[in-house]
């Protein structure tokens, strides 16, 4: 039996599984897993092998199905096959000192035997399971990413980040050493988009589309003059090479200096005949039609006819929902597919022929996987909908192989693993049990789903997780005592347009927040996704409008249940969700203690984010022509409503929600002689991503709980 509750540092302990890469014939799964050293401070990623119908794999018994491919010496990660199934591309850094780390056969530019000059840069790797040690390809000065097989398998192609005025790698490297030596470290710009989360752009660093031939160690850069930046969160799903080989299609930015707004879109561009100086890349074109603001993921069918992706309308709402549109590469004419399907689709891809696409989308809280006739779709796409084949937890995007989808699945209660069905959603199959060792140690809170009315008395939902149970009664014959009312989080979500979903959350656990004795409530207010679009931006302009009334709604619901004790509630939230706080600190006094985690304070001096387009739309109005409007919801015009006592935290290098909101709230709560407690941390982001300062995160949210609502006999 499970003796323990659920800690911070069990969070840093657990394994945490990525998503699973079968291989070409369906007969064996990839899988990163990656590890935590506190000492260290650090987490590494290594590569799992495991056969495709292995059960509860990785718990390191005798005779355990999955073994793994490297070492834990340096991180190993973005693993891809090649068509054989017999090797595997990956990336890692080196390690050691430049000049002295490991050397290679064929390093770039042709160099056997050297060693690297970029040791603390992710380079690209081959490894044969046939056996033997993996063979570093690349030395290049920023890196490598994304690494993809050409059909042919003799070919490789990955993205590497070059500066835009001077692309080859040489004049990359050589620039990269001159400022790292220049004294003068200012940043100019004349672009209204010029950071993003915890980045500059303003170096000029933008990745390009490489190509490596794997016999002769050749390299060529298919995209030399681009000056277009790829996703910077997530380069994964970038690109994508065409079956026979002569084509490459890929999402980066569409928008030109000063990006106003920033927009992003989906092209080709192909691929030489060889690999030559003289054999030149074809022009890149665009695919994305005129009535999109942005175009992404773009994925080509197994026959090679069709280009299928994703667009949203709306530049200025970026949970615009996305639609899927095929584009015919022989006529040029595009379909829209499911522009009457009010859900946002994430992560398609084409299953063994041409005719079945697989997607997932979040529907009430839970993410589910489709299965769509894409032929039938061309030619009726009003009438042809995704067909949903099992929701439930969170999946990571489905891998079809064979006759199964592979996926990761986590839920509140879980953390991932991956899983597999059958084409028809059935038939599940759980095949790996790397976190089992750990997680059958640790007592679980019961999680609950409620419906209740909101605002408008519209149906609002919420997850509820309660505490372990504390009590074991010796006889089941014995009564129960009475249930007590237990102290209330609130946990917000941030966005707004996000969701409290039923899925394991490494950074705000809350089955980490129950464990101590609380109630934790996880509202799903008007503006969160996968209730549809018209829920979903019902909020605009109005942020502390109706979700405000939701989270009060939940809150009476809770009491009168008599599961809530009312002397002793807290509203917890962070982004968005320390916006919602910090709006509810200025209207009620009701919660004994908020916390407030890298949350909008004040609409105005919101304009530092890094991305400041559809501010009008979301906030309500602009400084320069609607000052009453961006003040209807702004909590700081409200301060003088401020009461219950407030926990700030803040990521100095967060420009998402730029950490001087954090400072802002805290020195007028101090000025008003109101409780107050500042985090800073110096060396985070919008999010707390390092091991320790997590646990120190987790403490000192939990202990300003414990102060103000915390058990009397825990």
């Amino acid at each position: 039996m499970a003796s323990r509750t659920l800690t911070a540092t069990d969070l840093w302990t657990i394994p945490r599984v990525g998503a699973p890469e079968p291989s070409p014939d369906g007969k064996q799964i990839l899988v990163t897993v990656t590890t935590h050293n506190l000492e260290q401070n650090q987490g590494k990623s290594r590569l799992w092998l495991l056969p495709s119908d292995a059960l509860h794999a990785g718990m390191e018994r005798k005779g355990d199905a999955a073994r793994p491919l490297t070492g834990n010496e340096q991180s190993s990660n973005q693993p891809a096959w090649a068509p054989d199934g017999r090797r595997i591309l990956f990336v890692r850094k080196p390690g050691g000192t430049a000049g002295r780390g490991e050397t290679s056969s064929k390093t770039h530019p042709k160099g056997a035997g050297l060693s690297t000059a970029f040791p603390d840069q992710p380079q690209l790797y081959l490894l044969s399971l046939d056996g033997g040690e993996p063979e570093r390809l690349t030395d290049f000065p920023f890196g490598i990413a994304a690494p993809r097989f050409f059909p042919d398998g003799r070919r490789v192609a990955f993205l590497a980040p070059v500066y835009s005025d001077a692309p080859k790698l040489k004049a990359t490297a050589e620039q990269a050493r001159q400022r790292a030596k220049d004294p003068v470290k200012a940043r100019t710009t004349e672009d209204r988009f010029y950071r993003i989360w915890d980045q500059w752009l303003t170096e000029g660093k933008v990745h390009h589309i490489f190509i490596l031939d794997l016999e002769t160690g050749d390299v060529r850069d298919l995209t030399p003059n681009s000056r277009r930046w790829f996703d910077w969160m997530d380069l994964s799903g970038q690109f994508q090479i065409s079956p026979d080989g002569k084509e490459i299609a890929f999402a980066a930015s569409r928008s030109t200096p000063p990006h106003d707004p920033v927009q992003w879109g989906v092209f080709t561009v192909k691929v030489p005949s060889s690999m030559t100086k003289s054999a030149k890349a074809g022009r890149t074109k665009s695919l994305t039609p005129r009535f999109a603001a942005d175009a992404v993921h773009p994925v080509y069918s197994p026959d090679g006819r069709w280009i299928l992706f994703g667009f949203q309308r709306e530049y200025d709402f970026y949970a615009d929902r996305v639609r899927l549109i095929a584009h015919d590469r022989s006529t040029g004419r595009q379909t829209v597919l499911t522009e009457d399907w009010d859900c946002s689709a994430i992560g398609w891809t084409f299953g063994n022929d041409s005719r079945t696409v697989y997607l997932e989308a979040e529907v009430a809280a839970r993410m589910a996987i489709f299965s769509f006739n894409f032929q039938a779709a061309l030619k009726d796409p009003q009438s042809t909908k995704p067909w949903e084949l099992v929701r439930g937890g969170s999946f990571s995007p489905p891998r079809p192989a064979g006759k199964r989808l592979y996926t990761n699945v986590s839920t509140l209660s879980a953390p991932p693993e991956i899983v597999s069905f059958d084409l028809q959603g059935r038939a599940e199959r759980r095949h790996t049990a790397f976190t089992k060792p750990i997680m059958n140690g640790i007592r679980l809170g019961k999680v609950e789903e409620f419906i209740f009315a909101g605002a408008e008395e519209h149906p609002v939902q919420m997850f509820l997780i309660h505490p372990p149970e504390t009590v074991k009664i010796e006889k089941v014959t014995k009564k129960p005592a009475r249930a007590k009312r237990l102290p209330l989080v609130h946990v917000i979500h941030g966005g707004p347009h996000g969701t409290s979903s039923d899925s394991w959350h490494w950074r705000w656990n809350g089955q980490v927040f129950a464990a101590p004795g609380y109630l934790v409530a996880m509202v799903n207010f008007h503006g969160s996704t996968s209730w549809g679009q018209g829920f979903t931006s019902s909020i605009l302009g109005r942020w502390g409008d109706q979700p405000y009334k939701d989270i009060m709604a939940a809150t009476d619901e809770l009491i009168s249940r008599g599961l809530a004790d009312p002397k002793r509630m807290a509203a917890t939230g962070g982004s968005y969700g320390g916006y919602l706080v910090s709006w509810i600190a200025s209207q009620t006094d009701r919660f004994a203690c908020l916390i407030n985690h890298a949350g909008v304070c004040d609409f105005q001096t919101q304009y530092a984010s890094d991305i400041t387009q559809g501010r009008r739309r979301s906030m309500g109005g602009e400084v320069w022509n609607n000052q009453e409007g961006l003040d209807r919801y702004n909590p700081m015009r409200q301060a003088a409503g401020f009461k219950s006592p407030m926990l700030i935290i803040h990521g100095e290098q967060d420009y998402r929600v730029p950490y001087v909101q954090g400072i802002q709230i805290y020195n007028v709560y101090k000025a008003m002689k109101l409780p107050a407690r500042l985090v800073c941390y110096p060396d985070e982001n919008h999010w707390i991503l390092k091991p320790r300062n997590s646990i120190f995160w987790y403490d000192e949210f939990l202990s300003w709980l414990k102060r103000w609502i915390g058990r009397k006999n825990p």
